[in-house]
């Protein structure tokens, strides 16, 4: 005997082509037609990116440590940011720069913190949230959690976290969609796939179709969408969000984009990737895209994108000399390394700590 017992599929989204014009034949969301909207998503998409120029130069003049640089994920991460409340949970990974900028993480506090200050933890923005997460995948469960407790306390809030191509293959990551599937819990998880895990490609990390799929292998609804075109990340969000808070469950989404940078100012991604493939992928970059339909819809021109630039110099110009000045003139102890990890610090930990308390330097940004 032989039945199918079980068939899924993954459904793929994108609203607006590489060019930046609408796709024939399909229903397009109302966010294509909000111009004004767009064009405030644009800004901050703008804002991110020369935010994120300006922190590697900071890393490669030695006035910033080891930066995780966001340079491509820019319309997946606003999409994030821009679709949540302020009371819903947000757990990074450590480049969802645009998605905090929006929930009111400030410019300076994403230096303070690629700085090594311990400060740069306690940001701007929603208490709730959670800081920047090293340890691959991990922040995935963090969200599980704060979703079961909004579903214990009947909130109508949702929980979501980011992981990328690589991270969707932790165990971290499988066991959150499991909790969520088993829990129905209000929670929402963003695949950001961009191609490379450091220097491994999409193709050497796993043979199946998407990534998305493996959300469905939990129960979860799971779909993908063109993470370089901003109206349909957000649309694939505003949907996922939605059903979470109504108390219909989790989904995953996977965003396919592109890592236009080096994975951190630590690698050199031409030692593992051809300028080729760098070349072609500028070509779909999300900023271009949407300003193009701007364009196209009489809402932006060049002398609205220069000024622009320049605002946006200012503002991160303005943040830079903020950082600078705090761990210049309001240093840090060197005790901060040791002061947050442990209630009662472990007997190795308290060596290091005398040990450090040696050296006459006591904080900054060196």
């Amino acid at each position: 005997m032989a039945a199918t017992i079980a068939s899924f599929k993954v459904d793929y989204f994108r609203f607006l082509d590489p060019e930046g014009r609408l796709v024939d034949g399909v229903q397009v969301p109302a966010l294509a037609r909000d111009v004004k909207q767009l064009v405030s998503l644009y800004k901050l998409m703008t804002l991110t990116r020369v935010f994120d120029k300006k922190a590697v130069a900071l890393q490669r003049t030695g006035k910033l440590g080891t930066y995780a640089s966001c340079l491509g994920h820019e319309a997946a991460h606003v999409a994030i940011g821009s679709a949540m409340r302020e009371e819903d949970c947000f757990a990074p990974m450590y480049r969802e720069y645009a998605a905090q900028f929006y929930r009111g993480v400030k410019m300076s506090d994403v230096l303070m913190y690629w700085g090594g200050d311990e400060r740069g933890n306690d940001f701007a923005g929603p208490k709730h949230d959670f800081p920047w997460c090293v340890p691959i995948a991990t922040q995935c469960l963090h969200a599980a959690g704060a979703a079961m407790a909004y579903k214990l306390h009947g909130q109508p809030r949702v929980a979501v976290s980011v992981v990328g191509d690589g991270g969707s293959s932790k165990g971290d990551f499988l066991e959150a969609i499991n909790a969520a599937s088993a829990y129905k819990l209000p929670l929402v998880l963003v695949i950001v796939n961009n191609q490379w895990a450091i220097s491994v490609p999409r193709d050497k990390q796993n043979n199946a179709r998407t990534l998305a799929q493996k959300g469905i292998a939990g129960g979860l609804p799971s779909v993908q969408v063109d993470g370089n075109d901003l109206i349909a990340a957000r649309w694939a969000m505003d949907k996922a969000i939605a059903a979470a808070r109504e108390g219909r469950g989790a989904s995953v989404i996977e965003m396919m984009t592109y890592r236009l940078s080096d994975h951190t100012t630590a690698d050199d991604a031409r030692r593992y990737r051809e300028q080729d493939e760098v070349d072609t992928a500028w070509k779909h970059e999300p900023l271009l895209r949407l300003r193009s339909y701007l364009v196209d819809q009489g809402a932006w021109d060049q002398v609205k994108e220069e000024e622009l630039l320049g605002e946006c110099a200012e503002r991160v110009q303005g943040a830079v000399d903020e950082y600078l000045d705090r761990v210049t003139n309001d240093p840090q102890p060197i005790d901060a390394m040791f002061a947050y990890m442990f209630k009662n610090l472990p007997h190795h930990l308290e060596e290091q700590r005398e040990i450090a308390r040696r050296f006459p330097h006591k904080g900054g940004h060196h």
